[in-house]
C-alpha cells in the first residue's frame, strides 16, 4: 500500500489538490491524502490509509467543493464543521484525529469518495444536471 500512498500524494501534488482519494487514479486500496494545513495558499499533505468517520458535529455548514475529475466546477455541499477520523498512517500505525473547517469537508468528501460516493450526489437531480450540462459545454467551447 505505501507504493499507492506516494503515487498518490505525487498526483495531489501535481495537481494542487486540497485533497485526493485513490479511486481518482483507479487505486482499489482505500487511501486519501489531504492537506491537513489550516493555511489554504500551502499544502501540508497527509496520507490517511483505511479512512473512516468516527464522529462528526451535529452543526452543519454550506461550503464550496470541487472535484480534479471536473475541473472548474465548484458547487456549495453542506457537511458537518468537525469530524473525527480514524486511520492508519503512513507507517502503519492506528491514529484518530479531529479536523474542523475546511479540511474536515476534505476528509469527508475524500472518504466518500473512496466508498463510491461522488461530491454532486449532495446535489438535487435538477441542480446536478445543470452543473454537469455547463460543465460539458465549457469543454466544447474550448
Amino acid at each position: 500500500m505505501q507504493a499507492a500512498g506516494e503515487h498518490l500524494l505525487a498526483a495531489a501534488a501535481a495537481a494542487q489538490a486540497f485533497g485526493l482519494a485513490g479511486a481518482h487514479l483507479g487505486l482499489v486500496e482505500p487511501v486519501m491524502v489531504v492537506s491537513v494545513s489550516d493555511d489554504l495558499s500551502q499544502r501540508d499533505y497527509r496520507l490517511f490509509f483505511n479512512p473512516q468517520v468516527l464522529e462528526t458535529s451535529t452543526a452543519i455548514q454550506s461550503g464550496t467543493e470541487g472535484s480534479v475529475s471536473l475541473p472548474g466546477v465548484e458547487v456549495a455541499i453542506s457537511r458537518p464543521v468537525w469530524a473525527v477520523i480514524g486511520y492508519d498512517d503512513a507507517q502503519g500505525q492506528p491514529r484518530t484525529d479531529r479536523f474542523e473547517g475546511f479540511v474536515a469537508r476534505c476528509c469527508l468528501h475524500e472518504i466518500e469518495q473512496i466508498g463510491g460516493v461522488f461530491f454532486l450526489s449532495h446535489l438535487s437531480r435538477l441542480k446536478r444536471d445543470a452543473v454537469l450540462r455547463k460543465f460539458k459545454k465549457g469543454l466544447r467551447a474550448g
